[in-house]
C-alpha cells in the first residue's frame, strides 16, 4: 500500500510526513516518517481489524564511519496519527525501553548472565525486575540504585526496609 501510494504520490490518501535528522555518538541517522490515515475501507473491507485507522513507515537511514544503511519498519495504529506523533510515540517508548536495559545491565550486569538451564534466565530476570522496582521504589535515602543495592547488601534494617515495600499497596507492575 505504501509502494502504491508513493508512486502515486498520495493521491487519494490523507496523510503526513515528517523528517529527524539527528547526529550523535560518531553516527548520523536520519528518519522519514509516513503516516496514511482513513485506511481501513481499502486495508479491511471485511471489517476483521477493529480500530484499525492509520498504517504508518519509518524509513531510518544510518551512516557509521561512512558505512551507510537503510532498512524500513511498518505500523498499524488504531489512532488518528499523524507523522510527528508517531515520532513522538516510537521514540518515547525507545526510550523507556533503553532506559530499563540500561539499568539491568550496568547496574545487574544482565547481559553477562551465563543462566542457560530450564527456566534460570527467565526466573533471574524476574528477580532483578522485582528488585529493581523495590529499590526505585525505596525513597528514604537519596542514592543510587547501586548504592542501595549494596546498602541492602550490607545493612540488614535497610534490606529490610526495601523488602517491606513488596507488603505495601504500591508495588510498580512488572510488566509480565
Amino acid at each position: 500500500m505504501f509502494e502504491k501510494a508513493t508512486l502515486d504520490k498520495f493521491e487519494g490518501f490523507e496523510y503526513s510526513e515528517y523528517k529527524l535528522v539527528e547526529e550523535h555518538h560518531g553516527r548520523q541517522e536520519t528518519r522519514y516518517y509516513t503516516v496514511i490515515n482513513n485506511i481501513k475501507d481499502v486495508v479491511d473491507p471485511e471489517n476483521e481489524w477493529d480500530g484499525l485507522y492509520s498504517i504508518g513507515k519509518v524509513d531510518y537511514m544510518r551512516v557509521i564511519k561512512g558505512k551507510s544503511k537503510l532498512e524500513s519498519r511498518y505500523f498499524i495504529i488504531s489512532l488518528n496519527h499523524n507523522a510527528t506523533r508517531l515520532s513522538e510515540s516510537i521514540r518515547s517508548h525507545w526510550q523507556i525501553e533503553n532506559n530499563l536495559h540500561w539499568v539491568l545491565d550496568v547496574q545487574f550486569n544482565e547481559d553477562k548472565s551465563r543462566m542457560r538451564k530450564d527456566n534460570s534466565a527467565e526466573n533471574f530476570a524476574r528477580l532483578r525486575h522485582i528488585t529493581l522496582n523495590l529499590l526505585k521504589q525505596e525513597n528514604s535515602q537519596r542514592l543510587s540504585i547501586r548504592n542501595k543495592r549494596n546498602k541492602a547488601g550490607w545493612d540488614d534494617n535497610y534490606l529490610m526496609l526495601v523488602l517491606s515495600l513488596s507488603n505495601s499497596n504500591n508495588i510498580i507492575a512488572l510488566g509480565y
